[in-house]
């Protein structure tokens, strides 16, 4: 399985940027999404960006991935998936039988 994890560009240009994400730092490959200004959150998936994301969908991304490492631990993770929590999933739009 191939997961994207948010990270920010540190400082780039049209085609490669240096990205963080914690302590780690990757060049990532700008191709599909162009030259970013330092401080962009970016989707990146196998060192290329795919999608520039706003700071309320990084950080959902972000409680994500630590939701699952927590639960992988067998630590507490209920507080990382507050947006989940008291409601019933929702399939996408795209999904829904319109019948």
């Amino acid at each position: 399985m191939c997961l994207g994890i948010p990270m920010i560009v540190v400082e780039g240009d049209d085609f490669t940027a240096q990205c963080t994400r914690g302590d780690e730092t990757r060049r990532v490959s700008m191709m599909l999404v162009g030259a970013q200004p330092a401080g962009t959150k970016v989707l990146v998936h196998i060192d290329s960006a795919v999608r520039v994301l706003d700071d309320a969908e990084a950080e959902l991304i972000e409680n994500a991935l630590q939701g699952v490492a927590a639960a992988m631990a067998g630590e507490s993770f209920d507080h990382l998936f507050a947006d989940l929590v008291d409601r019933e999933p929702q399939l996408p739009e795209f999904l829904r039988d319109e019948a």
